[in-house]
């Protein structure tokens, strides 16, 4: 074999090897050619890449075209048939983009047009990558740096954070926002009776019955060993202060299953309403630490309101 002759076997190797699928389509969205890593990362048989990609093309003759096998993986073939509708309304934009997949993987996405030496257009080049280990990785990352590893709930730094941008979107729209601080009781003694580890998983079981009756937009942060703070958006002080009255009689009635006791954990709490003078969250918290030092001073397992 001659090196003109094993130069295309050489070329489709080289093109086989490529870390990412490669898609190529001519200017009318029918597909050229494609490599072994377009199949399986696009989850395709042998043979099954083939037709057309343009959307105005589908119809129900066109079954076996490549596009309806894509749109049925991902989870939303709304936006990602717009996006292929406005790559051929401006053929020659640079598209990059994540498509996230029903079988829980995401795709990053890439193309762009092809050209020759003068310039003409040839078609466009897909290339596809799956990062969903990347994205996992970056997920974990994330939540290692928000969140407090024992428990589950949102550290200091996070809530501060989410408690800045729920201050502005309270100054801004008008809408009431609260927090409540909560202290559990007598938590030393646990300690001391049980062991660190009896504490620890203590701690574990309130910050999962707190969560279970927050709603998606509350914020569950511990800030300290045995310190918790819950930070309401869209919610005044009277219903701030009945959520923390309904979490006290839940946990005074329901002794927690810790390790192989059932032990009471008790809590006092200060709740107050982020006020539109106030000048940052700080100065919120300070009166919801006033009104759980009250709660303590008054016999404990108890709520606070700071008007």
């Amino acid at each position: 074999m001659t090196a003109a002759s094993s130069q295309p076997a050489l070329l489709q190797a080289i093109y086989d090897i490529s870390p990412d699928g490669v898609l190529v389509v001519d200017e009318e969205g029918q597909v050229l050619s494609h490599n072994l890593p377009f199949l399986q990362i696009c989850n395709l048989n042998p043979g099954t890449a083939h037709g057309s990609l343009v959307p105005s093309t589908m119809s129900a003759t066109q079954a076996q075209d490549l596009l309806p096998k894509l749109l049925d993986q991902v989870q939303d073939p709304e936006a990602y048939l717009a996006r292929l509708r406005q790559l051929q309304e401006h053929p020659d934009q640079v598209d990059r983009c994540e498509i996230a997949l029903k079988d829980g993987r995401t795709l990053e996405r890439q193309s762009t047009v092809l050209r020759d030496g003068q310039q003409r257009s040839l078609g466009r080049a897909w290339f596809f990558r799956d990062v969903t280990a990347q994205k996992r990785h970056e997920a974990e990352l994330v939540r290692l740096a928000r969140y407090d590893p024992l428990t589950g709930a949102a550290n200091r730094r996070y809530f501060l954070e989410r408690a800045e941008q729920e201050c502005a979107r309270s100054r801004r729209h008008q809408l009431p926002l609260s927090v409540m601080l909560v202290d559990l009781d007598h938590f030393k003694q646990i300690n001391d009776q049980y062991g660190h580890a009896y504490g620890d998983e203590a701690l574990k079981q309130f910050s999962a019955v707190v969560r279970g009756r927050l709603r998606d937009s509350d914020l569950l942060a511990r800030i300290g060993g045995e310190e918790f703070i819950v930070l309401m958006p869209s919610t005044a002080l009277a219903g701030a202060t009945l959520l923390a009255e309904r979490l006290r009689t839940a946990l005074a009635n329901q002794p927690l299953p810790i390790i192989d006791h059932l032990l009471p954990v008790r809590f006092s709490a200060g709740v107050t309403q982020f006020k539109g003078d106030d000048q940052d969250i700080e100065t919120c918290l300070k009166r919801a630490d006033e009104a759980m030092y009250r709660a303590k001073q008054s016999g404990r397992d108890r709520v606070e309101a700071y008007v």
